[in-house]
């Protein structure tokens, strides 16, 4: 029985149109994958299944039926009956799901308090039950702990226990383990997968084909607005018929041992430190988030800091960056006092450091359009209206990172998440930094899009030699850029060296679970690749 049915979905955009007779099903208790390029149309054709078009969208369908209701007449205050109690819904960016100054509790038990008749204390064992099964701890849901309190990766786990809390005949998730370590990814892929064997349609959007060979039943490729190909999983990613399809599998390359790496790091080898950490400690609520992590970073050198989600990883990353203070310990930029410091003593370097974020899309202003992020980025306002010069610029960083400069008028709300997270590297190499921080820079990509930007920051580091400290939880990504590895583990630095020392043949027991969990994730659920 189809849990989810679309025949001949269209969508337009202020009258431009994106979607273009999109046809698919999902069956319950079966998983399909939504795969394709960034700005494909995944993410609006989903958002159109579930009465969440864009303001200004003019949409149509043949048929859409959602849990067995015709929903192509439902008003907004009819489709808020049915998400949550029929379907539940994942989206991209956590930081804008969830309210950041509501406990998680409550964030996560809204769907039993509004679709349900349980007690405050039905409800309650409810959210810890569903907390736990994410991996969260349940206590969370008793401290009033607030959503803008959590790490990145533990907010995304916070969303998939709200989508699934009401046991909903259909769940949708736009890219449900982006941000997050492999061991976590697991986990959530399980709660997911446990809500499919109850017989729940699973439609799972990502640009992650070693997670699709693994765990999905069916994939549906999508390329500028149209299917394109569709099919068992392992038909259509061992024989793929379109070259869009062709070109995403030969971009995935699964497996660690796979990935290519720096032939050496002699580019860094004898240039001075450009950013140095020295015994650095950060104390949150009484817990110590990092606890006295140390390295020195030369010029052309690239670090990859890796671990699990609420590691410390980000903790580390603010305290660089100078947007946290430390409670000891210091950084240092060129040699020369960064943080501690007073913010009137950094501003006038800001622009030698600069960074991305895990979420893009909340660090843009709606009002503004991609141009003016850029242009922003680029100049001072007095500059900014010299528009000539400054729009060949603003037209070669988009060009950079892939971006059509059509996109210029845009707003970044309107961009695909892919399209947003190039738009964030574009703007962070506006500056041209000395040293460059990325927090996740390429998990919302499609695979051929992640080698494109991977290579677009190699050729940065060797032309200008730009330090980088790339914080992920894709090794893949982290073992090609990376000459050094820190692995992180309640805030202490457990494990420190080569990349394909600490990668390929870890010493510490942290380090050797992720790496496993990695190479899980590609196999699925207590089975081989099927595409193998």
């Amino acid at each position: 029985m189809s849990v989810l049915a679309v025949d001949g979905l269209s969508v337009a955009i202020g009258g431009t149109p994106v979607v273009h007779d999109v046809s698919l099903r999902v069956e319950a208790g079966e998983c399909v994958a939504l795969v394709g390029a960034s700005g494909s149309g995944k993410t609006v054709t989903i958002r159109a299944l579930l009465g969440l078009a864009a303001p200004g969208s003019v949409m149509r369908a043949d048929r859409l039926e959602v849990a067995g209701l015709d929903t192509r007449s439902f008003s907004d205050r009819r489709w808020r009956t049915v998400r949550g109690s029929r379907v539940g819904y994942v989206g991209q960016e956590a930081l804008g799901a969830l309210d950041p100054l509501r406990p998680v509790g409550r964030e996560v038990g809204d769907v039993l308090r509004l679709h349900t008749e349980m007690t405050a204390r039905e409800r309650a064992d409810a959210v810890r039950d569903a907390l736990a099964a994410v991996d969260l701890d349940p206590a969370i849901a008793a401290d009033g702990r607030l959503a803008g309190t959590l790490s990145g990766g533990m907010r995304q786990r916070a969303l998939i226990a709200a989508a699934t809390i009401g046991a909903p005949a259909v769940v949708v998730a736009d890219e449900p383990t982006t941000a997050l370590d492999a061991g976590v990814a697991v986990r959530v892929m399980e709660q997911l997968r446990a809500a499919q064997q109850r017989g729940a349609g699973l439609l799972v959007v990502t640009h992650d084909l070693g997670l699709v060979a693994g765990w999905a039943d069916r994939v549906v490729v999508m390329d500028g607005g149209r299917v394109v190909e569709q099919g068992p999983v392992a038909d259509v990613l061992r024989t793929p018929n379109s070259d869009v399809t062709r070109a995403l599998v030969a971009a995935a390359g699964l497996g660690i041992d796979s990935t290519p790496t720096r032939s050496d790091d002699s580019a860094a080898h004898g240039r001075e430190t450009v950013l140095a950490a020295t015994d650095l400690r950060k104390t949150y609520d009484g817990v110590e988030a990092v606890a006295g992590i140390s390295f020195a970073l030369r010029r052309g050198q690239v670090l990859g800091v890796v671990g699990a989600s609420g590691s410390g990883k980000t903790t580390l990353v603010r305290m660089l960056l100078g947007l946290a203070e430390p409670d000891s310990g210091t950084v240092t930029l060129d040699g020369s006092p960064w943080a501690p410091l007073p913010e009137r003593h950094r501003r006038g370097r800001r622009g030698r450091m600069a960074a991305v974020v895990q979420d893009p899309g909340a660090t843009f202003d709606e009002r503004w359009s991609v141009e003016r992020v850029l242009a922003d980025a680029m100049t001072d306002g007095a500059a900014r209206r010299a528009t000539g010069a400054l729009g060949t610029r603003v037209d070669a960083a988009l060009r950079q990172v892939d971006l059509d400069p059509v996109l210029r008028a845009r707003s970044p709300l309107t961009l695909s998440g892919g399209q947003r997270q190039r738009l964030a590297i574009a703007r962070a190499l506006a500056t041209t930094p000395d040293v460059l921080v990325l927090d996740e820079p390429v998990t919302a990509l499609d695979a051929t899009v992640q080698h494109a930007v991977l290579g677009l920051l190699e050729r940065l580091r060797d032309e200008t030699g730009v330090a980088m400290v790339v914080v992920s939880h894709d090794l893949r990504a982290v073992r090609r850029m990376a000459d050094d590895v820190l692995v992180v583990h309640d805030g202490v630095a457990v494990e420190h060296g080569p990349a394909d020392e600490v990668l390929l043949r870890p010493t510490h027991a942290v380090t050797a679970r992720l790496v496993r969990a990695a190479e899980q994730l590609a196999s699925g659920p207590g089975r081989p690749d099927r595409t193998r």
